[in-house]
């Protein structure tokens, strides 16, 4: 074999599992069909999970040096504050990372890529998947390089971590049922003055509208999210920041002097009905996709990437029985199921315009800084956003 595990997608997911099986000693090969990496901000939280994770082999510190500790939100009408919900080392006690990180996913890749050079194995750009044969005892898979020729490489293992329009899930033919919601969302990282550029996080209403402002490193940068009014969709054109302009000075009251990069987005809720078929594997956003209420999907990915990386290592060294690479997917999955049902719940109370659920946000809003004060609703909270509560001990 050329290689004992193909990654495909060299996002978040893929690096960490690269970086997992280099560590374990299992030779990888890892290729992207993008030129680069991201160089734009997509999901930027990352949870005490994951970071207990990065401790393991050595990358804890480098991340949280890298990012900054999110210490509050806070929640306004119309630019008039309502309530302050601490939030700092909220988990302290449950964990040596008892905070969210606020870390950008381009910085995050880097902060993977560095140590997998180190080891030895580069990312391959401009690489694409076209095919795969598996005959049971290894994987032939058909590539596509950069120059446009093709290449066949031999592996006992083929992970799929190329995201949501994953090559690998169209090619073993496994449905991703689910749904997207109906309204389009946007996400733009901007350079801005207000009260609101405080480092903290803030939710504006503003009617049936809610802008969400999120601090990013570096001078006035902030990172804004909400939905696209119904006049920019219907003028047929790809929305811009300018139709979103006066929905974000209304909600928050910024002056915003730099727009850096502005994208317009579904939300979808799926889970594929297979995370495997026979040597091939599905991870992260390939096999699940939710809302990103609460900020789980990075995190959700980099639990497939670790889950399935020992138990590959145990098989490919013949100290464990293949049978245990059944378990991935029994696990993982019932673990994407549970993230979307609760981050469905939070989307729905976030962005539901209906007069009800306006009323139900302000008043959890109101409530929330007196269940922080309450240490086992504030841990929980922290049990949940975190991921601690996820574990296999049914398995």
């Amino acid at each position: 074999m050329q290689t004992e595990v193909l990654i495909v997608g060299a996002g978040p997911t893929g690096l960490v599992l690269a970086l997992w099986l280099t560590r374990l000693g299992v030779r990888v090969r890892i290729i992207d069909r993008n030129a680069g990496p991201g160089e734009t901000s997509r999901a930027f939280a990352v949870q005490a999970r994951t970071l207990e994770l990065y401790d393991q082999i050595g990358l804890a510190e480098a991340a949280v040096r890298r990012g900054r500790r999110l210490s509050a939100v806070n929640v306004h009408e119309r630019t008039k504050a309502v309530a302050r919900i601490p939030l700092g080392d909220f988990g302290r006690g449950l964990s040596p990372f008892p905070y969210i990180l606020i870390l950008l996913q381009d910085k995050h890749e880097k902060l993977l890529i560095e140590p997998l050079a180190e080891a030895g194995v580069e990312v391959e750009r401009n690489t694409e998947l076209i095919g795969f044969e598996d005959d049971g005892a290894h994987v032939c898979a058909r590539l596509k390089r950069s120059d446009g020729e093709d290449e066949f490489c031999d592996a006992a293992f083929l992970c799929g971590c190329d995201g949501v329009h994953s090559a690998i899930r169209e090619l073993v033919n496994t449905d991703y049922p689910g749904g997207t919601y109906e309204r389009v969302f946007y996400v733009a990282d901007v350079t801005a003055t207000g009260l609101m550029v405080d480092g903290e996080v803030h939710y504006a209403m503003a009617g049936p509208d809610l802008c969400r402002v999120f601090p990013l490193m570096g001078k006035d940068r902030v990172r804004l999210i909400g939905r696209v009014p119904d006049s920019a969709k219907a003028s047929g054109f790809p929305a811009t920041y300018d139709d979103v302009a006066d929905q974000v000075v209304e909600a928050t009251g910024l002056k915003v002097s730099m727009v850096e990069w502005f994208s317009t987005y579904r939300v979808h809720h799926r889970v594929a009905a297979k995370f495997r078929k026979g040597r091939a594997f599905l991870l992260g956003d390939a096999c699940h996709t939710h809302s990103p209420a609460g900020s789980q999907g990075l995190n959700t990915g980099v639990g497939d990437a670790v889950n399935l990386a020992w138990k590959l290592s145990a098989v490919l060294r013949e100290h464990a029985n293949p049978v245990l690479l059944d378990t991935y997917e029994t696990e993982r999955m019932e673990v994407a199921r549970r993230v979307i049902a609760t981050t469905d719940l939070a989307f729905g109370l976030q962005v539901n315009p209906a007069g009800a659920m306006r009323f139900a946000r302000l008043g959890l809003a109101k409530l929330m800084p007196m269940l922080m004060r309450l240490e086992g609703d504030r841990l929980l909270f922290f049990r949940t956003v975190s991921q601690l509560m996820l574990n296999y001990r049914k398995s």
